[in-house]
C-alpha cells in the first residue's frame, strides 16, 4: 500500500487516539468530585416539593438545607408543638401535675376538626389530654389544656406568643392553640424547627412525642400518633403533623442516628403522605453527608475543683451540654480535647456555677467550647469547722 493510500488510515488512527485521550482527560476529575460530594463539601442539588423547608442540626443550630425557610405560612396542627411545649414546661416546673383532673368546657367541646370527642363536663387527666394533643392532634384537647394551664384560651395564646418572642422567633404569630385556619396565624419552617428544638430539651415533651399509641377511656378510644415517621423512618423520635386546606400537608419532625440529631420541617406539600416523603428525603440527605463526633455526654464528670472554706473540700466539674460536633463524613478524625478548670474556689458554691471549660481543637484551632459547671452546692463552713479542718490537716 502506497503512502498516499495509507494517509487516510493514519489520520483516522490519530483521530481515535486523540478522542480516547481527550475522554480520559475529561473524566479524570470525576472520582475526586465524587469523593468531595460523599464528604458533603459539594452537596448534590436537593429538590423538594414543599413550599418551605429546613433541615437543622439543633446542637450547633447549623442549617444543612433550606428552601424559603423564613416564609410566613399557615402551619395547621403543627401549632400544637407550642401548646405541648408550654404545658410540658408548666408540669416540669411543678405548677401542675399529670394527675390533675381537667373538666371539659363547652368552648373545648365546640372545637371541630381533629379531636378526641370530649363531651361538656367530661373529666380527664392532664396526662391523657396531653396524649390526645400529641398523638391524636385533638383540637378539643388543646383548648381544654390551654384553659387548665392559663385560665382561658386567650391567656394561653398570649403565653404562646411570649414564648415565641423569648425564643427570638420573628416569623411566628399565634391566634389559637390548635391550628385551625385563622387570619394572622402563621409561622415559618425555621421558627418551627426552633420550637421543636426547644421542646426536645423537655423530658415530658420528648416522652409524649415518641409514643406511638395509647388506649384512651379504658381502651374504648384508641390514639394513634399521626407522625408515621415513628414507624417508617429509622431514628425518628418526635414530631407533629398538620393539614388544612390553606396550609396543605405539614410536618415538623426529629430523628437521631449514632448521636447525630436532625430536625426537619416541611410546609405546604400538596398530596397525602407527601410531607412524610419530603421529610424522609431531607433526613436521608443529612444523614448521608454528616456524622456526629461524640466526645462526652451532657452532665459527664470530667474533674474536680478544690473548694476553700466549704463544708466539702471539692466539687465535681460537669459538662453543661453534650460535647459533640457535626462534621462531613470522612472528617471525623484529628480532634483533641483539653479541660480548663479553676485551681481553687471559695465556698459558697452553687450547683450549676461555671467553673471551667471543655475545649475541643483541630489542627490547633478551637472548634468547640462547652462550659463546665459545679455538680453540687457547697455551703460555707462555720469558723469552728474551718479551724478543725486546719488542725486535722496539721496532725
Amino acid at each position: 500500500m502506497s503512502w498516499k493510500r495509507s494517509l487516510p488510515f493514519f489520520f483516522m488512527l490519530v483521530f481515535f487516539i486523540g478522542f480516547a485521550v481527550g475522554q480520559v482527560a475529561w473524566a479524570a476529575p470525576e472520582p475526586a468530585k465524587a469523593k468531595e460530594e460523599a464528604r458533603g463539601n459539594v452537596p448534590k442539588v436537593l429538590e423538594t416539593t414543599a413550599e418551605s423547608a429546613v433541615l437543622l442540626e439543633p446542637f450547633s443550630n447549623r442549617i444543612l438545607y433550606e428552601k424559603e425557610a423564613h416564609k410566613q405560612l399557615p402551619m395547621a396542627s403543627v401549632t400544637k408543638l407550642m401548646t405541648l411545649l408550654l404545658a410540658a414546661e408548666a408540669v416540669e416546673e411543678g405548677n401542675f401535675k399529670l394527675s390533675d383532673r381537667v373538666i371539659t368546657s363547652e368552648n373545648a367541646w365546640e372545637m371541630g376538626g381533629s379531636q378526641i370527642y370530649l363531651e361538656p363536663g367530661e373529666e380527664m387527666s392532664l396526662w391523657e389530654l396531653l396524649l390526645g394533643i400529641g398523638l391524636q392532634s385533638g383540637n378539643d384537647a388543646s383548648v381544654a389544656v390551654a384553659e387548665h394551664i392559663a385560665g382561658s384560651e386567650e391567656a394561653f395564646i398570649l403565653a404562646m406568643n411570649d414564648k415565641a418572642r423569648e425564643l427570638g422567633l420573628v416569623d411566628t404569630n399565634f391566634v389559637n392553640c390548635h391550628g385551625l385556619t385563622a387570619e394572622n396565624h402563621y409561622t415559618s419552617a425555621y421558627d418551627l424547627a426552633i420550637i421543636l428544638r426547644e421542646g426536645l430539651k423537655n423530658g415530658l415533651f420528648r416522652k409524649i412525642n415518641a409514643m406511638k399509641e395509647y388506649d384512651l377511656r379504658g381502651g374504648a378510644f384508641k390514639l394513634w400518633n399521626t407522625n408515621k415517621l415513628l414507624w417508617w423512618y429509622d431514628g425518628a423520635d418526635a414530631g407533629k403533623t398538620g393539614w388544612t386546606e390553606a396550609a396543605k400537608y405539614c410536618l415538623a419532625s426529629s430523628a437521631e442516628r449514632d448521636g447525630l440529631r436532625l430536625i426537619c420541617v416541611v410546609l405546604g406539600t400538596a398530596e397525602p403522605k407527601s410531607h412524610f416523603r419530603e421529610s424522609t428525603k431531607l433526613f436521608d440527605y443529612g444523614f448521608a453527608r454528616y456524622k456526629a463526633v461524640n466526645i462526652a455526654d451532657q452532665g459527664a464528670k470530667v474533674g474536680t475543683v478544690k473548694v476553700g472554706k466549704g463544708l466539702s473540700e471539692s466539687v465535681d466539674a460537669l459538662t453543661l451540654d453534650r460535647v459533640s460536633l457535626m462534621v462531613p463524613r470522612g472528617e471525623e478524625k484529628g480532634f483533641e480535647s483539653k479541660i480548663e478548670l479553676q485551681d481553687y474556689i471559695n465556698a459558697p458554691v452553687v450547683k450549676g456555677q461555671e467553673i471551667g471549660a471543655y475545649v475541643v481543637t483541630k489542627k490547633g484551632q478551637e472548634v468547640l467550647r462547652i462550659k463546665l459547671v459545679a455538680g453540687q452546692d457547697v455551703s460555707k463552713a462555720g469558723m469552728l469547722q474551718q479551724m478543725k479542718r486546719v488542725i486535722d490537716s496539721v496532725y
